[in-house]
């Protein structure tokens, strides 16, 4: 009777658990159904990749002129505005420059100015030299004047004609163009120059961004083009290399959620700016030749330009060329 009670107990146990587990298998394969409808629904709305890094154009400073660097304005990692004086270089032997440019455009200036007024001189001492001669030949010819004075005559006017064709040709070449105002303007230029390369040994920023690979340092000579430093600039995006195969509904405009490695926990607005006409195999230095015996079809991938839409707050969030981002893509 014992045994029979025990069988019947067990069996309205075993009764009562066989709800619970058809309800918890339909659970799980309602979790799993959604969880499949989610990620076909993700997949068919979103286009996604790990293949994407922030990126900026960052900008080399060099000097324009050689010299040593006598001051330094500038430390690692600093923000710096455009137009800020970063760095100085020794402004003594270009200052001499000037001076010699200037000494020599004021010559040249005054001799051209000596030229034209020997020009004029040169005209107006042939008017009456040639008056002269007119005069003398009419009372030579009436033998009011002898012979040797109408000789003095015409040597005063052989004269004036030689000076004048001096003074002429000191102004004028043979294309016709004033040779003293051509030197003037070559001196001026070179005055030019020189005040230009005393400017240069004053080194402002080209633009505001973040002081980055500072190699300059107070006593250092430099030449002209050496890398100074690079600034960073705080317009940055996002560079995708997505798959080719995912760019069949991809435009520009799109929305995107582009998530940060170091921010994981928050999503950034972006959206699609352009998409390269090439893919990234092809824009490389040495693009790969596919007209060879062992070719194997490969995926290509394609950068695509991703820009933020939202206004960063970059005292929260310091977003800096190279990190590592996924973007997602609302395609539909």
């Amino acid at each position: 009777m014992e045994e029979q009670n025990t069988n019947e107990q067990q069996n309205t146990q075993e009764e009562q658990k066989r709800p619970r587990k058809r309800y918890f298998a339909i659970g799980v394969g309602i979790l799993i159904a959604c969880a499949a409808a989610y990620f076909v629904h993700d997949a068919l709305v979103f286009q996604t990749t790990d293949d994407a890094y922030v990126e900026t154009t960052t900008v080399q400073v060099a000097p324009r002129v050689s010299g040593q660097i006598t001051e330094v304005y500038i430390t690692d990692n600093q923000k710096v505005n455009e137009g800020d004086l970063v760095a100085k270089i020794d402004p003594a032997d270009y200052e001499i420059r000037l001076a010699q440019a200037e000494a020599k455009y004021e010559r040249t200036l005054l001799n051209q100015k000596n030229a034209k007024a020997n020009f004029k001189a040169s005209q107006s001492n042939i008017d009456v030299a040639k008056k002269d001669l007119e005069r003398y030949q009419n009372l030579f010819e009436q033998g009011a004047v002898s012979k040797q004075t109408l000789d003095a005559a015409q040597a005063k006017y052989d004269s004036a004609q030689a000076n004048l064709t001096q003074s002429e040709e000191a102004l004028l070449s043979e294309s016709g163009s004033k040779v003293a105002d051509a030197d003037l303007k070559e001196i001026k230029a070179l005055r030019d120059k020189a005040k230009l390369d005393l400017d240069y040994t004053n080194i402002y920023a080209p633009q505001t961004g973040t002081v980055s690979s500072r190699r300059v340092e107070k006593g250092m000579y430099v030449n002209v083009g050496t890398p100074l430093f690079v600034i960073v600039p705080e317009n940055v995006w996002v560079v995708a290399n997505y798959k080719e195969n995912q760019l069949r509904k991809m435009k520009p405009g799109q929305e995107v959620d582009i998530k940060i490695d170091t921010y994981p926990n928050h999503t950034f607005k972006g959206k699609v700016d352009s998409i390269q006409r090439a893919s990234g195999a092809k824009s490389s230095l040495f693009p790969p030749e596919n007209a060879v015996g062992s070719f194997v079809k490969i995926v290509q991938r394609i950068p695509v330009k991703i820009v933020f839409t939202e206004k960063i707050d970059t005292d929260k969030y310091n977003i800096v060329p190279g990190m590592s981002v996924v973007p997602k893509v609302r395609v539909k």
